[in-house]
């Protein structure tokens, strides 16, 4: 391969200073996905669970379901005690 041959602390830096350019002119998404606590109405467990299941979710002690999916956002059919960021 011939070409021009850059010393490498050149090339790093050129490209380091290049891409905090570019990530400061980006415009980053936050996520819109949160994870919640939820408490089952027959025995009382808490437990935390995601805000967009892709699978229904069950209590971990007396087996009663407490979400289950819909495509996007989960349907929640428990008591929601708070939403964990």
């Amino acid at each position: 391969m011939k070409g021009k041959v850059y010393k490498w602390t050149k090339v790093t830096q050129s490209l380091l200073k290049r891409l905090i350019k570019r990530l400061k002119m980006a415009k980053i998404k936050e996520p819109t996905s949160k994870f919640i606590k939820v408490r089952c109405p027959k025995c009382k467990n808490e437990q935390i669970t995601f805000g967009k299941t892709a699978t229904k979710v069950d209590c971990l002690v007396c087996g009663k379901l407490l979400a289950e999916p819909t495509g996007g956002k989960s349907r929640v059919k428990a008591r929601i005690l708070e939403v964990l960021e």
